[in-house]
Parts: C-alpha cells; structure tokens; sequence
C-alpha cells in the first residue's frame, strides 16, 4: 500500500512576512519586545523597529513626542529614548558643573544674577551680563567647548530674557532695549522698547512681544520697512514678569506680579491689543506669574511665586486650571518647561532644586539639588531628550540621563 503523503514543514514564525511580524509585535510590552530580540538577528533587527517602540514611547516621560504624537527628536532611535526615558522616571543620572562665572555683586533685584539661555540643536546659548554667547556641545552632551563660538552683544546692561527663533535671537536688556541679531550674520537691530527693564520677550510669526517693569506690554513689528515700531502698548497695571505668543499667533498671555486686585494671567488680541479672558479667580496678593509655556494652542502652564505650576486648558474653563502641582517646600517655582506630553521640570528658588513632574501624578517624580551649601535659585532650565541644563546664579549645570 502506498504510504500517505507527509506533511509539509512547519515554517517557523519569524519566516512570515514582516507586514505580518511587524502586526503581531505590536501587541508586545517592553519586556516582550527585549525578550523576542534576543532569538536571532532577524527578530532582533525587527523588534528594534522604530514603528514598535513609538506606541510605547508616547506614554513615556521625555520621550521625544508630543500628546498629538508629533515627533521632536527624529533621528534619534525610539527603543533608546524609551530606555533613557526609565532613567528619567527613576532619577538615574550623573551630575557635572559644566561652566562657572563670578557672582556680580548687586542689588537682589537686578537682573544681573538671573542668567537665561536657549538649546539650539549642538548649541547652548547662555546669557552672561551683557551679552549672549553660543558654546557649543561637546559629543557627550555634559561639556561645553572651552571659548564661546559667538558672542551677541548690545546692551548697555544686563540681558534679562532672550528667545531663539528661526536663526533669530530677541534680547530684551536692563537698559529697556530690545536687541534682533541673525545668528549667522552680521545683521542686528536695536530699538528702545520701555522706560524701565525688559523683563519677558518672545518672537514669532515676525512679531515681539515685550513685558517690562514699566507695567505694560508692547507689540513690535519686523515687517519691511517697520521693523521696531510699536504696533500696540498694553497698559497691564502692574510689572510684567512673563509673556508668551499663542502657537496660533493670534493673541498672547502676561504673567504680572499681582500687586493689584486683577488675575496676574491675562490673554491679549494681537490684531487689536485689547484683553481677551483672565486666568483663574483665585489668585493672592503677591502671587506673581514668573513664567509661562504654550504646549498647544489652548493648553499652557504657569508658575511662580505662590509655589504652583498650574495647567490651563482654555477650552474648558478659563475661571479655574485643569490641574495644579505645589512645590512641595514651599519654595517659588522662577522656570518651567515641559516635554509637551507627560513630563513638566520645574526650578525652584531655593538651593537649586530642579524637579520632574509626571502630569498623571499629583506628587513631584524627582528631585535634584544642584547648589549647596551656598543657595541660589533655578533661574532658567532647559533640556533634551538625553540632557538637563540648568542655570543658576554663578553656574551652569547638567544632568546625563544616558548615564546607567
């Protein structure tokens, strides 16, 4: 008798197509995903797919993506901004002191100990007195090359606030200008804005917006033939220690250091100057707004004295925020900035504490104390999806995430 036919081999399950592969993969955890890459090469270069990893990084901290899932750190492979996004969480890092000046000795109130900066890709723009000075990253992110690659200059005093936009840096000074270099140019112009310091600036879509301890804000032109000139002078009643466009470019918002009687967050038309909505009704005497961040249009967080980082959602209610963080000792918060997703940092005005924030929690995720014994306050932090930096009065500092 004629023996039956065999069966035909099974075909293991890394041989099916990877349209395939890539479908059932996306069903893995962290944990599975680490385990199947350790079977062969093929399953190794296949988990290790950025369109895998992407699901899981955007409920990471500090992964490099937006709650609309837009991605802010192409380039860079998502399986290790997830490994490094664990370090985040947990606090693991190393420390280093990158740069260092002498501490001026002047009023408290000046601006002179209230150093600022920007992150540009390889480059930290740090302000320092008078000037702005670009240094460029070393390879590893933690050191700063020796001698600056440029210096912007302007001012007769000290630099209060300066953005960084479109190879285009806004300065506002202690001497009530407002400076506009070119970064890669010899191109600058300088106008007088207010009749005391310039406290706040930001630049978009060709307009600036100033705040100044003269208690108004002002819009400025950098149209063709009327760049500097004052489209709108806002009467604030009070010394504007923040301001921010809207990423519409249709209004932008004031944090005043509510002296008064009237929310220290308003929101102003651009086309007219008039006031659109305040922010929040329960604000006390001296609560003043230190900074200000758009995440979105209608999403914007806020801190300062009164030791909360408040998160509005102009959406819904503009009489009270959609969630509030305090600092937990009692300290006020001078700088925040946010991931644009899950992770707030925060700087407080005590000892150099910088503090993460995970927004689906109520209480901080990390701390760092970054000056002791002598205290000094965050005055600006700034970070990527691997580096921290944070300035304060007399030092520059850096947190590496990528450090096991």
């Amino acid at each position: 008798a004629a023996s039956p036919p065999s069966s035909p081999p099974l075909s293991p399950l890394w041989a099916l197509p990877e349209e395939l592969l890539l479908l059932i993969c996306s069903y893995l955890d962290v944990q599975a995903l680490g385990r199947l890459g350790q079977v062969c090469r093929r399953l190794r270069f296949l988990s290790s797919r950025d369109l895998l990893w992407r699901r899981i990084a955007r409920g990471c901290l500090n992964s490099g993506f937006t709650q609309l899932g837009t991605d802010l750190a192409a380039g860079i492979p998502v399986k290790e901004r997830v490994k490094v996004s664990r370090n985040w969480r947990h606090g693991r890092c190393r420390r280093e002191t990158v740069l260092k000046w002498k501490r001026k000795q002047v009023a408290p109130s000046s601006s002179g100990l209230m150093p600022w900066m920007e992150l540009d890709g390889e480059y930290l723009y740090l302000s320092q007195a008078e000037n702005i000075q670009a240094y460029q990253l070393c390879p590893d992110g933690t050191s700063l090359q020796r001698h600056p690659q440029a210096i912007f200059s302007g001012h007769q005093e000290d630099v209060c606030r300066f953005v960084l936009v479109n190879s285009h840096i806004v300065s506002g000074g202690g001497d009530g200008n407002i400076v506009l270099h070119k970064i890669h140019g010899s191109y600058s112009v300088k106008f007088s804005a207010h009749e005391q310091e310039v406290n706040c600036v930001d630049f978009q879509g060709g307009l600036i917006v100033s705040g100044s301890r003269d208690r108004t804000a002002k819009v400025w032109s950098l149209s063709t033939g009327r760049v500097g000139q004052c489209l709108h002078t806002v009467q604030t009643e009070d010394r504007v220690w923040s301001i921010a466009i809207s990423p519409l470019l249709s209004s932008f918002v004031t944090g005043t250091a509510c002296c008064g009687h009237t929310s220290p967050l308003r929101i102003w038309d651009f086309e007219s100057g008039q006031l659109l909505t305040c922010l929040g009704t329960d604000f006390h005497r001296g609560a003043g707004v230190l900074d200000v961040f758009y995440e979105t249009p209608s999403l914007l967080l806020s801190c300062g004295y009164d030791t909360y980082i408040r998160y509005w959602d102009i959406r819904t209610s503009t009489r009270k925020c959609v969630r509030e963080w305090e600092e937990p000792h009692d300290s006020a918060l001078y700088c925040i900035r946010s991931d644009g997703n899950h992770m707030i940092a925060s700087g407080s005005s005590y000892y150099g504490v910088v503090r993460l924030w995970d927004k689906r929690q109520t209480r901080c995720l990390q701390s760092f104390h970054l000056s002791s014994p002598t205290s000094s306050p965050v005055y600006c932090l700034r970070f990527s999806t691997t580096h921290l930096y944070a300035a304060l009065a007399s030092a520059l500092h850096v947190l590496d995430f990528t450090a096991p």
